[in-house]
């Protein structure tokens, strides 16, 4: 009888440890580089020369989610150069993505595109560890009256050495656009 009972408890011990080990937490990891949600972009136009500030800005609540975004759009003088910083943000979480980029800079970079009816030029001027353009200085160049849009993309794990890359143009370039937004430029 005796071993009876010690069987019995062998099997009910057994039972709760099997229990207890599928309770543990099986979920699965979340990814290191998870994508964050990015809400805002603001590019600020600051005249060289002198004067007030221009922001071009959207706003996209929910990210590549189905609510349209909001732009703010300007107008930039002719024949004017601008300093242009650009900020990265979750508004929803109160979150600065740009110093993520800051830190991650090898692994960032902003595109420009301009609409060929844009007489609209750019430099990079600031630069990643290894001396590639990452694009949150820029240098502007407002030439003669037009308008037309700007494409920004900002690419994450570009290859900055690929073919136009260094120039502003993503086409070879690769990797994952983290965000884009097209503004509505006038020159006047």
């Amino acid at each position: 009888m005796k071993t009876q009972i010690m069987s019995i408890l062998r099997s009910m011990l057994l039972l709760v440890a099997v229990l207890l080990f599928s309770q543990c937490d099986t979920e699965d990891p979340e990814p290191e580089n998870e994508e964050e949600l990015i809400t805002t972009l603001e590019m600020t136009f600051s005249p060289i020369e002198g004067g007030d500030d221009i922001v071009f800005s959207v706003y996209d609540e929910d990210g590549d989610g189905p609510i349209e975004p909001v732009y703010t759009n300007g107008t930039l003088a002719a024949n004017t150069n601008y300093n242009v910083n650009i900020e990265v943000r979750n508004d929803v979480d109160n979150e600065n993505i740009t110093t993520e980029i800051i830190e991650e800079d090898e692994e960032h970079q902003f595109f420009f595109e301009t609409a060929v009816s844009l007489f609209l030029e750019f430099s990079y001027e600031d630069a990643d560890d290894n001396g590639d353009p990452i694009g949150l200085s820029t240098i502007f160049y407002a030439q003669e009256p037009s308008n037309g849009t700007l494409t920004v993309t900002l690419r994450h794990e570009a290859n900055k050495s690929a073919e136009g890359a260094i120039n502003g143009d993503p086409s070879n370039a690769g990797g994952e656009t983290d965000i884009q937004a097209i503004f509505d430029v006038v020159i006047e």
